[in-house]
């Protein structure tokens, strides 16, 4: 584990957790090839849960094997590897200690079309100590009617999970009936889904990258007399990692539908460039053949170390 004064200076600013969640917090910033640049990488795989196993994995049949994902990780070293309760239960013994592991404690199916979701939770705190996870990863919807639900629950699973000395990650993604598709990436409201995470106690917080688009016209107003920079990728990450704490917690992005690698690297130059901490990335991984994949991380991981 890289103990350097970068990661030093990022877990000053949770001085109020205990050492367990600082421990858990300093592993996964130092594990993998980016381990103490105070960037990360982390391989979320709760896709099959999310939308099904054949869109998921078929592209690349060996990753419907739990095992496969964990070497991947493993094998392109990623700061952690995030997974529903089955997947892991699936690997945790046999790759114990190879990568820190967030057990993702809530997860919704697309069987059943909503335009406010709300996941169900899916997993416990007592599950993640059980399989030796360094956090819980929770999903919130700003934007759905069911927000407040979901807000209560992440309250008192952040709670336990802090008690228990376990990091807490929050992917925070707007979406419901009051957002227009367009809205659920606009750059005023993944702000505030960055600020909503934060306030919620996420120690990391996961968003997707902001378009330029501004869906709230009172924003706007703000966006357009305060001259809030906006143009260029670089420019809307860095104003999202400003609405979390300034800076002072975790933001990591998504990396959204399968692309190809051009865009995918475009994409995380422009979050490097804009100060962001990181990536997460799934389909864009796993749906590649392995020896690919790794290489694609290792590129990816590249730009990051770059841009410290």
């Amino acid at each position: 584990m890289a103990m350097t004064e970068r990661v030093k200076e990022i877990l000053s600013w949770y001085g109020s957790e205990n050492p367990g969640v600082q421990t858990n917090l300093a592993r996964m910033l130092g594990h993998g090839r980016l381990g103490g640049t105070g960037r990360m990488v982390i391989l979320p795989v709760d896709q099959g849960f999310e939308h099904g196993p054949a869109r998921s994995f078929a592209p690349n049949p060996p990753s419907y094997d739990p095992r496969y994902h964990f070497e991947l990780a493993r094998d392109a070293g990623c700061n952690a590897y995030a997974a529903p309760l089955g997947f892991l239960e699936s690997g945790a013994a046999e790759f114990a200690g190879d990568v820190p592991l967030i057990l993702k404690l809530n997860n919704s199916d697309s069987l059943y079309s909503s335009e406010d979701p709300c996941p169900a939770i899916t997993g416990s705190v007592q599950d993640a100590l059980r399989l030796g996870c360094t956090g819980i990863g929770y999903t919130i919807y700003p934007g759905s009617s069911f927000r407040n639900d979901m807000y209560e629950h992440l309250r008192e699973l952040a709670l336990e999970a802090k008690r228990a000395g376990l990091v807490v990650v929050v992917w925070s993604y707007p979406r419901g009936a009051s957002l227009s598709k367009e809205g659920e990436t606009a750059i005023d409201v993944v702000a505030y889904a960055a600020q909503v995470a934060a306030q919620m106690g996420a120690h990391m917080i996961k968003v997707k990258p902001p378009t330029d688009h501004i869906e709230q016209d009172a924003a706007r107003k703000v966006y357009d007399k305060q001259g809030i920079p906006i143009e260029t990728l670089a420019d809307r990450v860095r104003h999202v990692v400003q609405c979390a704490f300034n800076g002072r917690r975790v933001v990591i992005f998504s990396g959204g539908a399968a692309k190809g690698e051009k865009e995918v690297l475009d994409e995380i130059r422009g979050i490097a460039d804009g100060g962001g901490f990181g990536s997460i990335i799934g389909r864009n991984s796993f749906q590649r053949a392995k020896a690919d994949a790794v290489e694609l991380l290792h590129k990816v991981m590249d730009i990051y170390e770059e841009a410290t």
